[in-house]
């Protein structure tokens, strides 16, 4: 079947026998189209793999952006190009543009619950950017209709903008419609990953909390070890969710002096998890989608309506029991098949929906119905890559994934972040850092993730005195300005490079984060207005082109002190910043 758009024409295949195919052309604006897609049958049958090719020459299109694409902002070739999308992982998306940041091709497809292979690279024979879309490749549930939308946009606007725009259509779905985050999901949180791993207790935890609190952090996440009593990083006591009462005593009176400082309580759970020496392994066995040996444990399915009903119970039953604040939502990328769907031989007994995305989607969807009926500002976090237009409706706080002590993957990864997630809270990874290590060079675990909620995973009663002031400022700091950090106007520039600088601005403030030494740095403010130069560059100076001359400068060192000032002209000038520190400008 051809299909007409604004790239030209589209090419779908697949078996049709016994579905009808119909598609619609809508634009929104110039270079701007929405291709709407209806499959229909007579009775319910298997869906039909579907392969939606097109192409488009590469003109001026130096680097591909898409969710969780990381250090790959590379123009592939077309034989290796693919990635894939599903309810708990990424989003099918792409985006090309120039090395002014200008888009180019922005594509979208409306499906983000299903498994979805995208393709999009460079044919070595023709410089033509050859794209490819598949569909219900993997074993789907029988429907009898299917409705889906292509979105393309070619207009040539910052490509932030472009990337930001697609998440405003996602969530103009009712199926996609966002989860509301409360201004908890917005505040510095003290995490235990890092810090304490399995190795858990309460009294040390409390004590923790009682500083935490100084610094301006408002809650606690309290990862894996509250349910074990063994540190071998596994999972096979994962699934019955039983405290252990050897590292906490009294849960609930844990909770209430952790909340009598003013915090804030989430607590961990793998979702899918029934670890081989748990009790629900024997009483759940036969309703696993697969096991995972080398992580002891099977994966639950979702679709037998015990299973959900169990894991929903099991978190109601903590809130009621130790008055928690949320839930931090683990694994739940692993609600998929390794091979063949289990339920096909067994003709779907026992299970009361065959789809598996419908399952996860009811699962989660009933979870935050009946938590929020206990807790209407539940928080709720979830981490990269389950991340996607879906996961909105269930999660407020969407953290990076894991890359402990790596300044640049916090920082790509929490930008990129930023852009698809909307009104969303995006939390770094946990910051740590060697206690060895220069108070400068600590901040700057801190600096890059600036633009997104900072969570911190180091001992606080064993850092150097130095840090903790370190800390102390830069934390005060991405408080007081939260406003512009986390909810202004946003520009990553150069992707391709890594976000070498990064501004946010709103009508009171612009802040402007350096992160590449001998990027010049192109400052520009409205009268009325500060504009804050933070210095990540590793180095203690900065090339600056001012535009408009500031009515006052000033200087600070990573520790927030002010230090002797440069002069401050327009044009293009070297000024000295401290390592790690600050410059503000008043126009």
């Amino acid at each position: 079947m051809n299909i007409a758009s604004i790239l030209g024409e589209m090419r779908l295949e697949g078996d049709l026998s016994g579905w009808h195919l119909t598609h619609t052309r809508t634009e929104l604006e110039p270079d701007l189209e929405i291709i709407r897609f209806h499959l229909e049958a007579e009775r319910d049958l298997p869906p039909p793999s579907l392969r939606l090719f097109w192409e488009v020459p590469q003109l001026d299109m130096q680097t591909r952006w898409m969710p969780g694409g990381l250090y790959h902002r590379n123009l592939p070739p077309d034989w290796g190009a693919g990635t894939s999308s599903q309810l708990a992982s990424n989003m099918p998306m792409m985006t090309f543009l120039n090395l002014k940041g200008q888009n180019r091709l922005t594509f979208a497809f409306s499906e983000a619950k299903r498994f979805v292979k995208l393709s999009a690279g460079v044919r070595e024979e023709s410089n033509r950017i050859v794209c490819e879309l598949s569909l219900f490749t993997i074993p789907e549930a029988p429907i009898r209709s299917y409705d889906a939308e292509l979105r393309i946009d070619t207009r040539s606007i910052f490509y932030a903008d472009a990337i930001r725009a697609v998440s405003e259509w996602y969530a103009a779905f009712p199926d996609y419609t966002p989860s509301p985050a409360p201004e908890g999901a917005f505040e510095p949180i003290y995490s235990s990953w890092y810090s304490y791993h399995q190795n858990l207790f309460d009294h040390e935890l409390e004590a923790e909390c009682t500083q935490a609190k100084e610094f301006g952090m408002k809650g606690i996440i309290v990862d894996d070890g509250w349910q074990t009593e063994d540190n071998n990083r596994g999972y096979a006591w994962c699934g019955d969710w039983e405290i252990s009462r050897k590292r906490f005593p009294d849960m609930r009176a844990h909770v209430a002096r952790v909340h009598a400082l003013g915090m804030k309580y989430i607590v961990w759970y793998s979702v899918p998890f029934a670890g081989t020496k748990s009790k629900i392994y024997q009483r759940f066995k036969g309703k696993f989608l697969y096991e995972i040996p080398r992580l002891q444990t099977a994966v639950l399915d979702p679709r037998f309506p015990e299973i959900r009903e169990y894991l929903i119970h099991t978190y109601e039953t903590a809130i009621r029991e130790w008055d928690l604040d949320g839930f931090k939502l683990d694994f739940i990328d692993c609600f998929r098949f390794d091979g063949e769907d289990p339920a096909v031989a067994e003709n779907y007994a026992g299970r009361d929906l065959k789809s598996l995305p419908d399952a996860v989607d009811l699962l989660l969807s009933e979870t935050m119905r009946r938590l929020r009926a206990l807790k209407p500002e539940i928080l709720i976090e979830f981490r990269q890559s389950y991340i996607g237009p879906a996961i909105r409706k269930y999660g407020n706080m969407f953290r990076a994934g894991d890359c402990p002590a790596d300044i640049l993957s916090n920082r790509v990864r929490t930008l990129d972040l930023r852009l698809t997630s909307g009104n969303t809270a995006v939390h770094s990874d946990m910051l740590e850092w060697n206690e060895a290590d220069t108070p400068e060079t600590a901040a700057l675990q801190l600096l890059n993730v600036l633009f997104s909620v900072p969570q911190i995973s180091v001992r606080l009663e064993s850092i150097p005195e130095t840090h903790r002031r370190m800390l102390r400022f830069w934390l005060d700091f991405a408080i007081r300005h939260r406003d512009v950090l986390l909810h202004g106007y946003l520009k990553p520039f150069h992707p391709d490079l890594n976000y070498p600088i990064v501004s946010s601005e709103t009508a009171k403030e612009k802040v402007i984060a350096v992160y590449n030494y001998g990027q010049i740095v192109k400052i520009a403010c409205e009268p009325g207005k500060s504009c804050f130069l933070v210095n990540a560059t590793g180095r203690s100076e900065l090339y600056v082109d001012l535009q408009t001359a500031p009515l006052s400068a000033e200087f600070f060192d990573t520790f927030g002190r002010p230090v002797p000032a440069d002069e401050v002209k327009t044009g293009v000038s070297k000024i000295a910043i401290p390592y790690s520190g600050l410059m503000v400008l008043k126009f």
